[in-house]
C-alpha cells in the first residue's frame, strides 16, 4: 500500500536538510526538543534513574516499573538513532509503552553514542548493562524468568550483536544464556550500503523519511569511530552460525530502505533453527515507533511485541 496518509503529511511538512554532512549537536538539539514534558507522558507506577555498575564502566539506565507487583521480568531496551541519536529522553515513550503492553519492567539503556565515543563503547555498555541486570535480579525486582532485549533502528543492531555476544560467552563459560527473547524493530543489520544489496535499498530509495543516500552520512560517525562493516557485531547479518540465538521478532516497516535486510535475518534465523517471526507494518516507514506510535494501526506494535513474549513466557533452559 502507499504511505500512510498522516505519515505523508507529516513528511511533507518538514523542512529540507541543511546542506553539508550531519551535525551531530543540531540534531541532538532538535530531537531533545520534541520530548513531552513528563505531566504528558503515560503514566506507569514508577519511573526511575539509577546508575548500572558494569565491567566497562557507569552506564545510565531508567528503569520503567508498569504495576505495583512482588516480582516482574525484564526488558532490556536499546534505543535506536544511527549510534550518534538518540537519547533516554527521545524514547521514553517507546520505553513506556513497552511496559505499559508487556507488564515487564523495562531497563531503558543510556548508551555511550558516536562520535564522542569509539567503538564498541556503545555496544558494551549495552551488554554490560543486559549482564548487570542478570547479576542483580534480586535488587531488582527480577522474577528469574523473561530477561529480553529489544531495541529499534541502531538498537535493534545492538539486540543482534549483544544476543550473540550473550551466547558465545555463555558456550565459553559452559552456561546458558539468560537471554529469552530479542525483539527488533526496523533494524539496522548490514552497515554495507551498497544500494544493490537489497532491493528496498533502491524501492524505498526516496520519499519516505530515512533514505537511502543518507544511510552513509548518518552512520559514518560510527564507521569512522573504528566499527567495520564486516564485523558481524556491527552488521549481525554477517554471522555465519546464527543457531542458539533466543526466540526473535523482527518488524519491518513496508516503505523502510532497510526492510530487506531485517526479513532476510528473519529467515536466516528460521534456518539455523531458531524460532523468529517477522511482521511487517504496511504503510509505514523506517523510525514509525518513535514517531508514529500514536496511530492506531502502529501503535498495536507494543501489543504484537507483549503477545510475542507472552507467547515466548518460559525462560530457557
Amino acid at each position: 500500500m502507499t504511505l500512510h496518509p498522516e505519515i505523508a503529511e507529516a513528511l511533507a511538512s518538514l523542512p529540507a536538510p541543511p546542506p553539508g554532512p550531519p551535525d551531530p549537536v543540531a540534531l541532538r538539539a532538535a530531537e531533545e526538543a520534541q520530548v513531552l514534558p513528563v505531566a504528558e507522558r503515560l503514566p506507569l507506577h514508577a519511573v526511575e534513574d539509577v546508575i548500572a555498575q558494569t565491567a566497562t564502566g557507569e552506564v545510565p539506565v531508567r528503569i520503567y516499573t508498569p504495576v505495583e507487583a512482588d516480582s516482574y521480568g525484564l526488558l532490556v531496551y536499546f534505543h535506536g538513532g544511527a549510534f550518534f541519536l538518540g537519547s533516554l529522553e527521545t524514547h521514553d515513550h517507546v520505553a513506556r509503552s513497552l511496559a505499559k503492553a508487556t507488564g515487564l519492567a523495562v531497563i531503558s539503556v543510556g548508551y555511550r553514542r558516536a562520535p564522542e565515543a569509539a567503538f564498541p563503547a556503545g555496544l558494551q555498555d549495552c551488554y554490560g548493562v543486559v549482564r548487570w541486570a542478570a547479576e542483580n535480579g534480586s535488587d531488582l525486582g527480577w522474577d528469574g524468568g523473561t530477561l529480553a532485549i529489544a531495541g529499534d533502528s541502531s538498537g535493534g543492531t545492538f539486540v543482534a550483536a549483544v544476543a550473540a555476544m550473550a551466547h558465545d560467552d555463555a558456550v565459553s563459560r559452559g552456561q546458558s544464556d539468560r537471554i529469552t527473547h530479542q525483539v527488533l524493530f526496523y533494524p539496522s543489520l548490514d552497515l554495507d550500503f551498497d544500494v544493490d544489496r537489497y532491493p528496498s535499498l533502491r524501492e524505498n530509495a526516496v520519499g519516505y523519511g530515512l533514505e537511502t543516500a543518507g544511510l552513509g552520512p548518518f552512520n559514518a560517525f560510527y564507521l569512522d569511530s573504528g566499527a567495520d562493516p564486516d564485523d558481524p557485531l556491527v552488521s549481525p547479518i554477517k554471522r555465519a552460525d546464527l543457531s542458539g540465538l533466543p526466540p526473535a521478532l523482527i518488524i519491518t516497516a513496508e516503505h523502510d530502505p532497510l526492510r530487506d535486510e531485517g526479513e532476510l535475518y528473519g529467515r536466516r534465523l528460521r534456518e539455523a533453527g531458531v524460532d523468529a517471526t517477522v511482521s511487517r507494518y504496511a504503510g509505514a516507514g523506517h523510525g514509525f515507533i518513535q514517531h508514529f506510535w500514536w496511530i492506531p494501526e502502529y501503535s498495536r506494535v507494543f501489543e504484537e511485541t507483549a503477545a510475542f513474549l507472552n507467547e515466548h513466557g518460559l525462560a530457557r533452559t
